[in-house]
């Protein structure tokens, strides 16, 4: 589960920064101090509230995670962030472009949006990551909860999480490559 949270997190976080970069070229309605101040406070408010979103849902949904069958198919991690990349590029593209948008009004405070999105969740992802380390497994999702347009691993979609061992798979707790 960690690893569709962090698969989002890299690239919101990289079109964060360079639309940020690229929004302080123009001077914008506001001014460049002022979007860049309003940038940083977007940033550090998208950084607090992603990973506080459906923080309940995570932890019902580990509470009451069961372990995996060895008919189970589980789906490696680098497939699993290749196939959200693939799936989100276009919404990707969007927000990269109206944060780019953005900077005519607020010069670099949509890239920075951006970027604390993806910092959040990253963090989401940690906060996985701690519970399945305290927990010593690994949390798994469906793949077919994962399809086009799924959004969330928290969402709808996702009736019920898996566990196996630590030693499972290509991922570490938090959804990291394991060394």
């Amino acid at each position: 589960m960690a690893v569709v949270q962090r698969a989002g997190a890299a690239p919101l976080w990289w079109l964060g920064l360079v639309a940020a970069g690229a929004g302080l070229i123009p001077e914008g309605l506001t001014g460049r101090r002022i979007g860049a101040l309003v940038g940083v406070l977007f940033f550090l408010v998208a950084a607090v509230v992603v990973p506080l979103v459906r923080g309940g849902r995570a932890a019902a949904l580990a509470a009451e995670a069961e372990r995996a069958a060895r008919s189970d198919i589980l789906q490696a991690r680098s497939v699993t962030a290749r196939n959200w990349r693939r799936g989100h590029r276009w919404w990707l593209a969007l927000a990269f472009a109206a944060a780019l948008g953005s900077a005519f009004v607020l010069p670099a405070a949509g890239g920075m949006l951006l970027a604390g999105w993806g910092t959040g969740l990253w963090l989401r992802a940690r906060r996985t990551g701690r519970i399945e380390e305290a927990r010593e497994t690994l949390l798994w999702i469906a793949a077919d909860a994962l399809g086009r347009g799924a959004g969330d691993p928290l969402g709808a979609k996702a009736t019920r999480l898996w566990t196996t061992g630590t030693e499972a798979g290509d991922a570490a707790p938090g959804g990291g490559r394991r060394r």
